[in-house]
């Protein structure tokens, strides 16, 4: 089987913001849940690109994970999005590491 068998049809994940009972989610729209989608991807990669990795979406069902020589991860939810960017990276990635912080409030301001 090939590993697109495993993408498509897939169920959604507690990270996509798609509307459920009981769960709230900015806009339940299609086009307002593909907004939030494309901003969680815009958010990731100014982390990613210090790393020299991109993120990008993929037909909505999928992430598409690379580096800049071309490797090449697809991601089925967020969730799996940090583990693998270190895993293609060889090196250990915290998003939420003091020193990246501070990194992306000096490109802000």
């Amino acid at each position: 089987m090939c590993a697109l068998c495993g993408v498509i049809g897939g169920n959604d994940h507690w990270t996509d913001p798609v509307a459920r009972d009981g769960v709230y989610v900015r806009g339940g729209s299609p086009s307002d849940r593909r907004r939030e989608r494309t901003r969680r991807i815009s958010e990731a990669n100014q982390i990613l690109r210090l790393f020299a990795l991109t993120l990008d979406d993929w037909q909505g069902s999928a992430y598409v994970l690379r580096t800049l020589t071309g490797k090449t991860e697809i991601i089925d939810n967020l969730a799996a999005l940090w583990p693998m960017a270190e895993r293609i990276a060889g090196r250990p990635i915290d998003p939420l590491d003091s020193s990246i912080l501070e990194r992306l409030e000096q490109a802000d301001g």
